[in-house]
């Protein structure tokens, strides 16, 4: 039996639900999702929220019923409150601003990186070295933060480069002489 997948997803005040066969319709106050639901799952409406259950017991059975329940409830997470993912730039000269629907970033490059923002994303630069994405989507917002860390991976020697705030480069040691 799934630990998560048994758990009912609750729809909090702000979020509404419709379903139309195996789509499942989810509207908030941060925006509109839709998400169907694998033939293998039952969907249950409940008095304060839905519940996810298997339709058969097979190996695809058990493993999409978590799966399914976890990425329900995350969109139901993202549609009431958001996801924001923090990322600092660590280097001299790095540095970080947002115009309009791009953001540009200087990495140490010749060149500035200019960086158009996808449709459902918001960023804000509250220092030249931080970065907060937001979105209601938290596949898209990690995908977001993916792509700028891809810009200027961290290196081990100095621990230099684009870093999610709670992430930790382990150092190395540099040459001896």
């Amino acid at each position: 039996m799934s630990r998560v997948g048994k758990h009912e997803v609750i729809l909090p005040a702000g979020v509404a639900m419709s379903q139309a066969g195996n789509v499942v319709t989810l509207t908030g106050k941060t925006g509109i999702k839709n998400y169907e639901v694998p033939d293998c799952i039952n969907f249950e409406k409940t008095e304060k929220g839905f519940l996810i259950t298997p339709k058969e017991t097979t190996q695809r059975g058990r493993s999409l019923w978590g799966t399914t329940q976890r990425n329900l409830s995350n969109i139901v997470k993202g549609l009431d409150k958001g996801f924001t993912l923090n990322i600092t730039l660590v280097g001299v000269g790095y540095r970080a601003a947002v115009a309009g629907t791009k953001l540009t970033l200087q990495l140490g490059y010749s060149h500035d990186i200019v960086y158009d923002i996808p449709k459902g994303i918001e960023i804000k630069c509250e220092k030249p070295t931080a970065i907060a994405i937001t979105g209601f989507d938290k596949q898209l917002v990690g995908s977001v933060g993916a792509q700028l860390r891809e810009y200027r991976k961290p290196e081990p020697y100095k621990g230099k480069g684009v870093l999610r705030e709670t992430e930790f480069i382990i150092r190395k040691e540099g040459k001896k002489k």
